[in-house]
C-alpha cells in the first residue's frame, strides 16, 4: 500500500481496534484511554496514515462539509449552538452550510434535500419533520439529531427530565402548590418533552399543572400568553424557553404584576437569564456542548462509515436568581382568577379548557 491510500480500517485491523477507536484518537481521545491513544497514533505513524480530513477528502470524494439546520435563527438558544458546532467542524478540517427552517417542516424538508448533494452529513436541531421524513433523509446522508429522539437515528439529548424535575422540586420548596407550563411550538418535540416531564413531576409532588400554549417560541408570544396565565389562577409558571420567560415577564410586568412577589417565573435554555430584569431562573441546557457533540458524533459517523443507534444526553442544571420568590398571600393579585380545581387544564386561544 503507498502512503496516501493508507485507510482508517487499515490502521484498526493493524491495532486490533474498532474504527470508531482509530477516529476517537484523533477526535475524542479523552473518550479513551492514553495507552490506547498513543498506540493507534504510533500504528497510523508507522503506516502512514494521514487524518487530516480535507487531504483524505480530495482521495475519497467527500465534500468536507456538513450542513446545520436549526429551526429559528433568531431565537438565542441556537446561536450558541451554532458557534460551537462550527467550531468544532473547523477544528476537525469542515466547513459549515447553515439552514434555518423558520419552523416550517417543508422548508426543513426542502433544505436537506438541496443540500444532500453538496455535504457530507447533516446535524439537525430540533426537527420539526416528522418521524417518516427524518429517517428518510437518514437513509440518504449521515444523519445526527439534536433535541430529537427517534430510535436508529443517532442523536444528542438535552436532559429536559432532570432540569424539569430540579424546577418543580425548587417551586414546591418555595410553597407553590398551582403552577402552569407555558409551552412552545406543538410540532416541537422539546416542547413536547417538556410538558410531559413538568406535568409527571407536579403529579409527584401533588402539583396543580396547567399547560397554557405560546405557539412561537417568541418574545411576543410570550407577552400573548399573559391573559391565559393570570386567568389560570397560578402562583408560578415555567415557560418553554428563556425568550418566552422575557415575553411572560415584560407582560406581566405591563400590567402591575411584581416578579418574584405576586407571580414566579422559571426560564429554559439560559441564554438571556442575566440580562432579563429581574434576574431570569432557568434551567441551563448547555446549548453549546449539544452543538459540539451533535458534530463531533456525526464526523466520527462519516469517518468510520459505521451506522449505530448513538444516543448521547446532555445534562442540564437549575440556575437559581431572582424570577422566582415563595408565595406571598394577601391582596389578590390583579387579573388573576381565584384557584378553582385540583385538576390540570389545558387552555387554547379560544378560551377552551
Amino acid at each position: 500500500m503507498t502512503r496516501g491510500s493508507i485507510t482508517i480500517g487499515d490502521v484498526a485491523a493493524k491495532a486490533g481496534v474498532s474504527r470508531a477507536t482509530v477516529s476517537r484518537a484523533f477526535t475524542r481521545p479523552n473518550l479513551l484511554t492514553p495507552a490506547v491513544v498513543e498506540q493507534v497514533r504510533r500504528i497510523a505513524d508507522e503506516l502512514g496514515y494521514v487524518p487530516n480530513r480535507i487531504a483524505r477528502a480530495l482521495s475519497t470524494g467527500r465534500f468536507g462539509t456538513i450542513a446545520l439546520l436549526v429551526p429559528d435563527i433568531a431565537n438565542p438558544f441556537f446561536p450558541p449552538l451554532i458557534r460551537a458546532a462550527q467550531a468544532r467542524a473547523d477544528a476537525l478540517g469542515y466547513a459549515v452550510f447553515l439552514g434555518d427552517s423558520d419552523e416550517t417542516p417543508d422548508r426543513e424538508d426542502r433544505l436537506l434535500a438541496k443540500l444532500a448533494p453538496q455535504v457530507d452529513g447533516f446535524v439537525v436541531a430540533s426537527p420539526r419533520l416528522d418521524e417518516a421524513r427524518i429517517r428518510f433523509h437518514a437513509g440518504q446522508k449521515p444523519t445526527v439529531l439534536i433535541n430529537r429522539d427517534i430510535a436508529g437515528v443517532p442523536r444528542v439529548l438535552i436532559d429536559v427530565r432532570g432540569g424539569i424535575e430540579m424546577a418543580i422540586t425548587h417551586l414546591f420548596a418555595l410553597g407553590h402548590r398551582r403552577i402552569a407550563y407555558v409551552g412552545g411550538p406543538a410540532a416541537s418535540w422539546a416542547n413536547q418533552q417538556r410538558e410531559q416531564a413538568a406535568m409527571a413531576a407536579a403529579q409527584r409532588f401533588g402539583i396543580e399543572e396547567l399547560a397554557i400554549p405560546a405557539y412561537r417560541p417568541t418574545y411576543e408570544a410570550g407577552q400573548a400568553a399573559v391573559e391565559r396565565l393570570l386567568a389560570a389562577g397560578v402562583s408560578a409558571a415555567i415557560a418553554f424557553d428563556d425568550i418566552v420567560a422575557q415575553g411572560l415577564v415584560a407582560g406581566l410586568s405591563a400590567r402591575g404584576i411584581v416578579i418574584p412577589r405576586d407571580l414566579s417565573i422559571v426560564g429554559f435554555d439560559d441564554v438571556l437569564a442575566v440580562t432579563t430584569y429581574p434576574p431570569l431562573t432557568t434551567i441551563d441546557a448547555h446549548c453549546a456542548d449539544a452543538g459540539a457533540a451533535g458534530v463531533e458524533l456525526l464526523l466520527e459517523i462519516i469517518e468510520t462509515g459505521e451506522k449505530r443507534d448513538a444516543c448521547q444526553i446532555i445534562p442540564t442544571r437549575l440556575v437559581q436568581r431572582e424570577s422566582t420568590g415563595p408565595v406571598t398571600t394577601g391582596e389578590a393579585i390583579p387579573g388573576r382568577s381565584p384557584s378553582a380545581g385540583n385538576r390540570r387544564r389545558s387552555t387554547d386561544q379560544r378560551g377552551r379548557t
